[in-house]
């Protein structure tokens, strides 16, 4: 029995191994499965977002609605709340064998991942490596490499998306999300749908279905919270989108397909767009429009205009060039009015039926429209959850189709997500003079409008100037078409610098980076650095330019006791941008989200002032009293009140040289953590250190000459372990 039972186990091993080495040799067609919580983020413009592995994206991280942070330079700016995707289809026979008169898939991660949604592919193709940031040492970039999966030099978006995902209905979605730094082209993600009738309803390689795919609808709601700082003044029920309004433009589409645009009239309201904006919440006394901090600065903390344009819908599986007459519908639909598909099993049939109609243009319980809902609207209702009563918002609604597909046919759905708006410093000062006259009631201004004219109302003013973000969006809309259109050759901005490096120093903060790799070209002009106080997320002001071949900068105006922020960029003169064409002419720079550092920099300890005033500390050092001298580094000891630029050597008593500090930060202190050159921690025992002056060094104040190169001190300390 027991030899039965020892050959059954060998047996059951040997199987287990085999099994592990066919996996790693054949992994990618046993199971090519992506994990439905995975999730690439792009970080490197001004509006950033991550993207999932099941196809769409629900904001929501179990603490707040994340993503779509515009503008990116400061914190509570995610404007995302949900994007709900269905595709449906008719005469369907599923691959169990059960025929469908209608079969629609609903892309959701928790309920359907597994079941009718397969991912396969997530991945981000960056064009270049980012560059490496260092803060006093600490490499503050390490911690994103997880965002790239491959490098293409060839492609010309900064960064790209692809997702692909299997369905039950054997329909693939395979989705590329293009990215870009250029200054003009960096707060949107062009997005495109190709949707192709593999026939593979699960992870693996393998063919189950092979059927026309008849009349296939395509669409989504998608809600704004526009934004989340906003939600804090306008009432928590808007950080997911519950006052959040929509408006609609492109009715007139097919008369205009053909039109060009150029920066001399970037702004036009033909483009087919949804897009959405924060309105009044009926629970506030005051007009939130724009969210004024009113027990602040009254500074606009909800100027965000966010949506979505089509740029391209093939007309059939047989025919790609753009179809004027899509989408199907879009508009607004209520946030959470939608039928449900449950676990897809039979009662939900019928329900299915009805995810086709609101495909195909007739809005779920009559909770929806083409129309422009806020001009539909907003006269007599100033809060727009009124107009619904669904408590999850408004959703700008879009459908495309119907589509045949055959096996093996595709149709491609091009799209320009984006958001824009007043920029901080027009929130800042709009917000200051709509809160002096609300403070003050016989305030009458007048106040400037965005036309030139004038009004005593000072709700018009502010909602005037918020309401400038409609044809900020349309801007955005309208470069992101240009770009598209062209095949995405807009011209390119300089590659930043390789390696950006902050150090703190005693009188100065040092800054160093490596030369672009565009410094060779002939439109290069140089570098530019900007530097923030206090926090990270404020108005960062330039204080340095160079030509190229420059690679350091010394900032000897950082004050003793702040906290320093810097980022810098590379730029050409503009030479390679003067069409006007697809942007604003003129210089382009690198991205600033490149280099911006997170960390902060600070002037260190002044440098000492005497020789005679080193100190060593602690000394004696005692490892027993290591949690009451510098808590968390049990083997710390600093040399206080040393010359800003000298060689620290350590000897033991006897004289033997166990360990030599260069230090050259120009700061009065500097750490050892007990350690050897040959890393071996010290034992008990006296020791000196002798400190060398290696620069002269003068009062900062009166020039006097403090101490001079060559200038030297011995100082005895005590370790005890």
């Amino acid at each position: 029995m027991k030899i039965t039972i020892y050959y059954y186990r060998v047996h059951l091993i040997r199987l287990c191994v085999i099994f592990f080495l066919l996996s790693l040799i054949f992994g990618n067609v046993i199971f090519a499965q992506v994990e439905s919580t995975e999730k690439r983020y792009i970080r490197i413009g001004s509006l950033q977002n991550f993207f999932s592995a099941y196809g769409s994206e629900r904001a929501w991280n179990n603490s707040y609605y994340e993503g779509l942070v515009w503008p990116a330079d400061y914190l509570y700016q995610d404007n995302a709340v949900i994007k709900r995707a269905w595709i449906a289809t008719q005469d369907f026979t599923h691959v169990e064998g059960k025929h469908y008169e209608t079969y629609a898939i609903y892309f959701a991660r928790d309920e359907y991942v597994g079941v009718s949604l397969f991912p396969v592919e997530l991945k981000q193709t960056a064009k270049f490596k980012p560059p490496t940031i260092y803060v006093d040492g600490n490499d503050i970039s390490a911690i994103y490499l997880g965002d790239i999966d491959e490098y293409d030099p060839d492609q010309i978006a900064d960064r790209v998306v692809t997702n692909v995902v299997n369905t039950s209905m054997g329909l693939t979605q395979t989705r590329k999300i293009y990215a870009f730094s250029q200054q003009y082209h960096d707060n949107y993600f062009i997005k495109e749908f190709t949707l192709t009738n593999t026939g593979n309803v699960n992870y693996d390689d393998k063919i189950e279905l092979n059927q026309t795919l008849k009349g296939v609808r395509i669409g989504w709601g998608i809600r704004y919270s526009v934004c989340r700082e906003g939600a804090f003044q306008i009432g928590g029920p808007q950080q997911w989108g519950k006052h959040s309004w929509v408006s609609k433009r492109g009715e007139n589409y097919t008369e205009h397909a053909n039109d060009t645009i150029t920066e001399d009239n970037p702004i036009v309201d033909w483009i087919r767009c949804g897009f959405s904006w924060a309105g009044q919440a009926s629970t506030n006394a005051f007009d939130n429009i724009g969210g004024p901090a009113i027990k602040g600065t009254g500074r606009l903390t909800a100027p965000q205009h966010a949506g979505i344009a089509i740029l391209h819908v093939d007309k059939s599986a047989a025919d790609h060039s753009d179809d004027v007459n899509q989408p199907t519908a879009w508009g607004w639909h209520a946030g959470d009015t939608y039928p449900s598909l449950g676990d897809m099993s039979p009662p939900y049939e019928d329900n299915m039926k009805l995810v086709y109609d609101m495909l195909s243009g007739i809005p779920y319980r009559g909770a929806g429209g083409t129309d422009r809902f806020d001009e539909s609207y907003l006269s007599t209702n100033p809060d727009p959850f009124t107009v619904h009563n669904d408590g999850g918002g408004t959703n700008v609604w879009i459908c495309y189709g119907p589509f045949d597909l055959e096996p093996g046919e595709s149709v491609t759905i091009v799209e320009v997500e984006a958001v824009n708006g007043l920029s901080r410093q027009m929130c800042e000062q709009i917000g200051a003079r709509w809160l002096k006259a609300y403070q003050n009631p016989a305030d009458k201004g007048p106040f400037d409008l965005p036309d030139g004219a004038t009004t005593e109302d000072k709700n018009v003013f502010k909602n005037s100037w918020v309401y400038t973000g409609k044809d900020s969006i349309l801007l955005t809309f309208s470069r992101a078409k240009r770009n598209y259109d062209s095949g995405f050759n807009i011209p390119q901005p300089p590659l930043p610098p390789p390696i950006f490096e902050v150090t703190s120093g005693g009188d100065r903060i040092f800054l160093q980076w490596t030369k672009s790799p565009s410094e060779d070209d002939a439109d290069f002009a140089g570098y530019k650095i900007f530097r923030a106080v206090g926090k990270p997320d404020t108005t960062y002001d330039q204080i340095y330019q160079c030509g190229p071949g420059i690679t350091s900068y010394e900032d000897i105006s950082a004050v003793r006791g702040y906290a320093y922020y810097y980022y810098i960029i590379a730029y050409n003169d503009g030479s390679n941008n003067a069409s006007g064409e697809l942007n604003p002419t003129g210089p382009l720079h690198s991205s600033r989200f490149y280099t911006k550092t997170t960390e902060p920099a600070s002037l260190r300890r002044q440098a000492g002032s005497s020789l005679d005033n080193i100190r060593i500390v602690p000394n004696p050092f005692n490892i027993r009293a290591k949690d009451f001298q510098y808590p968390g580094e049990p083997d710390k000891i600093m040399f206080l009140n040393i010359p800003g630029h000298c060689i620290i050597r350590i000897y033991t008593e006897r004289g033997d040289l166990i360990h030599t500090i260069h230090h050259a930060d120009g700061s009065g202190d500097e750490r050892w953590n007990s350690i050897t050159s040959s890393r071996q921690v010290v034992v008990s025992g006296v020791y000196i250190a002798h400190f060398t002056v290696t620069q002269d060094y003068q009062d900062p104040e009166s020039g006097e000459l403090v101490y001079s190169k060559g200038d030297s001190r011995y100082k005895k300390f005590v370790i005890i372990r």
